[in-house]
């Protein structure tokens, strides 16, 4: 869970409580209980600091909101920054999983 910040085009502030869907060095996509315009500057919130970005796309789906949002150059992410709970890290995955191969041979 992240908090999403923003202004509409009257320049009210709106905030929103965000599942972070998905994270890459460029982009997120978050998902919504409302729909973000395209090209809106957003600050997402989380518990180690925040990232700014611009919204890309923003589609319905039957749950919510996904919205796609590319990072400013100055707010790129990494692990060093800020890893999600729920990230999966496929790397760690497969060496866990040749570990435990490795052990049921012995």
């Amino acid at each position: 869970m992240v908090e999403v910040r923003w202004k509409d085009s009257r320049g009210r502030t709106h905030h929103s409580t965000a599942l972070l869907e998905d994270i890459a060095a460029h982009g997120a996509c978050l998902q919504l209980d409302k729909p973000i315009p395209l090209d809106t500057a957003i600050k997402i919130e989380h518990s180690t600091g925040a990232m700014q970005g611009t919204v890309r796309y923003c589609v319905y789906r039957e749950i919510g909101y996904f919205v796609g949002v590319q990072f400013a150059p100055e707010s790129e992410w990494s692990r060093s920054k800020f890893t999600p709970q729920h990230l999966l890290d496929l790397e760690e995955l497969v060496m866990r999983r040749a570990t435990q191969t490795n052990k049921g041979r012995h």
